[in-house]
Parts: structure tokens; sequence; C-alpha cells
């Protein structure tokens, strides 16, 4: 019983003290790449419209393969005019990444807008709660961002997804190594566990 007990101490200690350098690193890696999204979002703004028509076009091609070797399935109409589509999106897409990514802003100033009413209208229902606020405060920036976006577009398409998208790779990976680095500091502090003694 007390090998039992001890390889699963040996278990516990590898989890804490082998695993936190690769979650860290894999951390420091998405947060650089967060910060080179926003030193330059026009070039990260254009990737992500093309890696969007490389999925559009990858998705149709499934659905189309599925389309045609699915024998007697009555949707298959279906999947055959998806793929058609999907296919001609993407195409587009890759064609004219620039028009994808005024697109994408467009639908970025729909999302602050629709999120501004949704976070107002929860703060109107919340009559007594302490988090009011808050939340009707996070539902006016949202409405300021999309009056922001849609004042300055179509300029704002040069900036406006690739920073976001450089902002939430930071996140991701300050979130990441904080996680890391607090999981080797509670190893850190822990005593260590001792073997029982045999009888």
């Amino acid at each position: 019983m007390s090998r039992i007990t001890a390889s699963m101490g040996s278990v516990g200690n590898y989890s804490l003290e082998s695993e936190w350098r690769p979650l860290a690193l894999s951390g420091a890696v998405i947060g650089l790449i967060g910060i080179l999204a926003m030193a330059f979002p026009l070039v990260t703004g254009l990737s992500v419209s093309l890696a969007i028509g490389a999925l559009l076009v990858v998705g149709g091609i499934v659905h189309g393969v599925h389309a045609f070797t699915v024998r007697g399935w009555r949707g298959s109409a279906w999947q055959a005019s998806l793929a058609i589509v999907s296919v001609v999106a993407g195409l587009a897409v890759l064609a004219a990444p620039t028009v994808a990514l005024l697109t994408l802003t467009l639908a970025l100033v729909a999302y602050f807008a629709v999120d501004g009413v949704a976070e107002l209208a929860t703060a109107v229902r919340m009559e007594s709660s302490s988090g009011r606020a808050v939340v009707a405060f996070s539902g006016l920036i949202s409405f300021v961002l999309a009056g922001l976006l849609w004042v300055g577009f179509p300029a704002t398409a040069a900036w406006a997804v690739g920073l976001l998208v450089g902002i939430n790779l930071l996140v991701i990976g300050l979130a990441m190594v904080t996680v890391a680095v607090t999981s080797r500091s509670g190893d850190a502090t822990a005593p260590p566990a001792t073997e029982p003694r045999s009888a």
C-alpha cells in the first residue's frame, strides 16, 4: 500500500514540477504572437481572412465528398449545394482578402452593437444586483466600440480585426503563463510527502 501511495505522489510531483515549463513556454510564444499581431494589425487581419477562405474551401470539399459518396441519402442535394456555395465563397475570399476584411469589420460592428444591447437589457433587469453598474458599463463600452468602428469605416478595417485577434492571443498567453507560474509556486511551497512507516 505504501508503494502505491509513493508512486501516486511521484506522479503528482511530476505533474507540478515538470509540466509547468512547456505550459509557460507555450504561453510566452502565444503572447509574443499576440504582440506581433497588434504591431501589424493589417497583416493579421488579412491572414485571418485568408484562413477563413481556406477553411471555407476545405469545408466545401468535405461536404462535396460526403454528398457524392453517401448513397441513398436524401440530403445529398443540399450537401452538394452547400459544398458549391462554400467553395465559391472561399475562393472569393482568397481572391479578395481585403474585401473579406471589410466584411469581417462590419460583422464586428454588428457584434459589438448586439452585445451592447444585450448587456444593457441585462442591466435593466438587474434591479437590485450589485453588479448592475458593471454590466451596464460593459454594454456602453460595446456601443462605443461599435460606434468608433462604424464612424471610421472603412479605414478601421485596416486594424480592428488584427488588433482584437492580437489582444485575444496576448490574454491567452498571459493566462497560460500565470497558470504555469502559479502551479510551480504552489508546488514549491507544498511540504514533501513522507512515506508511511511499514509495520
